[in-house]
């Protein structure tokens, strides 16, 4: 059976955990903008389901990696406060993470908006 009181919780701790994020990672925000403007862009040219579904899924990726990148950092200091060596290079390996998934998403995205981007000026 299922708790719905439970299951409110969940939902409202998740939605916590988004707040937090929302408000302390000046990264995540700039990605809600890029992923805002993305969207605005597929109603303008009104792309295939099929493409939006895949904007989608890698405007979640860039959503899921700055969260776990965000999680990590929060470990590190809590385990390791004063700077370690280690501890700096998991946190540049993990903002590489980010990095490496925005840059896959560019990619994604200019293979997507180019064929109607060259529609619209020739």
């Amino acid at each position: 059976m299922i708790n719905f009181q439970r299951l409110g919780k969940s939902f409202k701790y998740a939605f916590s955990g988004l707040q937090k994020v929302f408000k302390e990672e000046q990264n995540f925000r700039i990605h809600i903008i890029f992923a805002l403007a993305i969207l605005i862009l597929a109603l303008f040219f009104q792309i295939r389901l099929w493409q939006v579904i895949i904007l989608i899924l890698v405007i979640s990726l860039i959503f899921i990696l700055e969260i776990i990148n965000s999680i990590f950092e929060r470990l590190l200091d809590l385990l390791k406060p004063r700077m370690h060596q280690y501890v700096r290079d998991i946190k540049d390996m993990g903002a590489a993470l980010v990095l490496v998934g925005a840059v896959a998403a560019v990619l994604v995205g200019i293979l997507i908006f180019l064929p109607y981007i060259i529609d619209l000026f020739f």
